[in-house]
């Protein structure tokens, strides 16, 4: 009898399959390339010319060395050699700080403004037209202006963090109260619920699913912004790693580096997954 796989089963296996593949590229797109050169040529010459029959080794790492590298960073990612060498949890503990203190900083800021905003309709025609403006313009933009006024790198990261995480979750936290089901705000008023009351225990686990789809989209947005702005401001964080790595012409640690923010990323993707899961409901 034949046992047919589930289908996580299948998705893990078609994961395998898929990273199998990319390995098997990657190996071959780095192999050493061999040129050779007709025997009744100058060997001397040749060498001289770049040719010959010798192996000409691909300036790109290959997964062997990558697999030595993560290896070597993730055995000892706390390290402090000074400050142009210290270990990839040092950065990333850097660049997740400012991440999370602009990001709570704009919630703060986003969230009791998205409910103002979402309950009137004469608040929400007054503020559209700034939100509107100021939305489309790139958060690092404003990195010059930061640095000008805060005068300090790593408050002027946070700063454009804020202003990145900040529109997502007004817009989205406003639009999730504004469409709160009108008869469940009838039933609370006809129960005379108050004013604070009804905004905690109606339209907040009303509005809640959405307000966390805008969270997990700036959290996405900043975890993006971050690494551009530690690239402008330098000094610590996973941006200035990739930018000085490749001053350093270490392409080895720049895909490192990339494969971290890739996995943090992600891990933070995963944490507002699992709480927008928790906040849904069924009506």
């Amino acid at each position: 009898m034949k046992t047919r796989l589930s289908l996580g089963q299948q998705s893990t296996l078609l994961s395998l399959g898929l990273f199998a593949v990319i390995l098997l590229v990657w190996q071959l797109a780095t192999l050493p390339e061999v040129r050779i050169v007709a025997a009744d040529i100058d060997p001397e010459y040749a060498a001289l010319m770049g040719g010959g029959a010798a192996k000409s080794a691909s300036s790109f790492p290959t997964p062997i060395a990558m697999a030595q590298t993560l290896w070597d960073k993730l055995s000892d990612p706390f390290y402090d050699n000074g400050p142009n060498d210290k270990g990839i949890g040092i950065q990333l503990a850097y660049s997740l700080a400012r991440v999370l203190g602009g990001f709570f900083l704009a919630a703060v800021v986003a969230i009791p403004l998205g409910f103002v905003i979402g309950n009137s309709r004469v608040v929400y025609q007054a503020i559209d037209p700034y939100v509107q403006v100021l939305k489309p313009i790139s958060p690092l933009a404003w990195m010059p202006l930061a640095l000008y006024t805060i005068k300090d790198a790593s408050a002027s990261a946070i700063f454009v963090i804020f202003i990145c995480s900040l529109w997502p979750m007004l817009i989205n936290t406003a639009h999730g109260v504004a469409n709160v089901r009108r008869d469940w705000l009838d039933v609370s008023r006809t129960l005379e619920v108050s004013p604070l009351r009804k905004a905690f225990r109606v339209i907040l686990p009303a509005a809640a699913p959405t307000i966390l789809t805008g969270m997990r989209i700036s959290m996405g947005i900043a975890w993006l912004v971050i690494v551009a702005a530690e690239m402008l401001v330098g000094g610590t964080g996973i941006g200035y790693f990739v930018w000085n790595e490749w001053n350093n012409l270490s392409l080895t640690n720049v895909l490192f580096a990339i494969l971290m923010i890739g996995v943090v990323g992600m891990a933070l993707d995963s944490v507002f997954g699992l709480l927008s899961k928790r906040v849904a409901y069924q009506e």
